[in-house]
C-alpha cells in the first residue's frame, strides 16, 4: 500500500480507526473525516505514534450536512491528486427519529445519502486513481425493504427499520455502482462486519448494549475484512460483490434487486442534486 491514497469516514473510533491503522502500518496515505477537530486531531497524532507512519492527515466533515461533505471533498481534491481506496465506513443507530441540517431522517442520510454523495463527489478522482477500490460496509440486518413511500419513517419510525433500509441501501447502492463503473479498473464491493463492539449502539437501551458487548468481537477483529477488501489482490477483479470473514456472501433477495437499486439511485440522487 505504499504511497496508496486511502480516505475513511468514521475512523475515529472502531472499525474505522482500526483499518486507518491497518493501512497505515502498510506505509499507505491515510486520511479520515472527523466531525470533532479536537478528536480527529488526537486520533490521527495516535495513529501516527502507533503506525510510525506520518502521512496521516484528517479532514474536517459532518456526515450530518451535505454542505459539510461538500467542503471536506474540495478540501481532499485541493490536496491529493489521486484517491486509490474509498471507504464509507460511518455509520449511526437512532433510538428516536431525527433529522439532519439538511431536514432528512438522520440515518438515511448518514448511512447511505453521505456516502452517495462522497463517493459522487469524488469520483472523478477515483477514476484517474485507476485500479481503484470503492468499500461501503453494511450490516447482516439488511434483510427488509425501501419503502419508497416512506423513506424517512416520517409516518412511522422504527430504529430497527430505519437501520436495515440504510443497511440495504448500502448493498443496492454497492450493486448499482459496480454495474456503472464496469470496464473502468475501479472495484465496488461490500462487507457485513458481523456484531461488532463499536459505539454504533450507544443510543439503544440498557439491555440492548450489555447484550451486544456480551457477544460482540472487537473491533480490530471486525476491521478484517475491510483491511482485506482494501489491499489484498485477491479481490482486485471483483466488484459488486457482498463479504463477511473475507468471504463472498449471499445477500437477501431485495438486495439483488436491481431494479430497486435504480430506483434507490434516482432517489438519492434527488436528494443530493444540489451538492452535485
Amino acid at each position: 500500500m505504499n504511497e496508496k491514497i486511502c480516505l475513511i469516514t468514521g475512523a475515529t473510533s472502531g472499525i474505522g480507526k482500526e483499518t486507518a491503522i491497518a493501512l497505515a502500518k502498510l506505509d499507505a496515505i491515510v486520511v479520515f473525516t472527523s466531525r470533532n477537530k479536537q478528536k480527529g486531531e488526537g486520533v490521527k497524532n495516535e495513529i501516527i505514534d502507533i503506525s510510525n507512519n506520518k502521512m496521516i492527515d484528517v479532514l474536517d466533515c459532518d456526515l450530518s450536512s451535505f454542505l459539510s461533505i461538500r467542503n471536506c471533498c474540495d478540501r481532499f481534491t485541493e490536496n491529493y491528486d489521486k484517491l486509490h481506496v474509498l471507504i464509507n465506513n460511518a455509520g449511526v443507530w437512532e433510538k428516536r427519529r431525527k433529522i439532519t441540517k439538511d431536514g432528512i431522517e438522520n440515518t438515511f442520510a448518514i448511512n447511505h445519502l453521505a456516502h452517495f454523495l462522497m463517493t459522487d463527489l469524488l469520483l472523478e478522482k477515483i477514476k484517474k486513481s485507476s485500479p481503484a477500490r470503492i468499500i461501503n460496509v453494511t450490516s447482516g440486518l439488511h434483510r427488509g425493504i425501501i419503502n419508497f413511500n416512506d423513506i424517512e419513517g416520517k409516518e412511522k419510525y422504527s430504529p430497527m427499520r430505519a437501520y436495515r433500509q440504510s443497511k440495504l441501501a448500502n448493498i443496492l447502492f454497492t450493486k448499482e455502482l459496480a454495474r456503472r463503473l464496469k470496464d473502468t479498473g475501479i472495484m465496488a464491493n461490500c462487507l457485513m462486519p458481523g456484531l461488532v463492539s463499536t459505539n454504533l449502539f450507544r443510543n439503544s437501551n440498557r439491555f440492548t448494549r450489555a447484550f451486544i458487548k456480551l457477544i460482540a468481537v472487537s473491533p480490530r477483529k471486525g476491521a478484517e475484512t475491510s483491511i482485506f477488501l482494501a489491499t489484498s489482490p485477491e479481490v482486485e477483479n471483483i466488484s459488486g460483490e457482498c463479504f463477511r470473514k473475507k468471504k463472498i456472501v449471499q445477500t437477501s433477495e431485495k438486495s439483488n434487486d436491481m431494479d430497486m437499486a435504480k430506483r434507490l439511485w434516482n432517489v438519492s440522487r434527488e436528494y443530493v442534486k444540489k451538492w452535485l
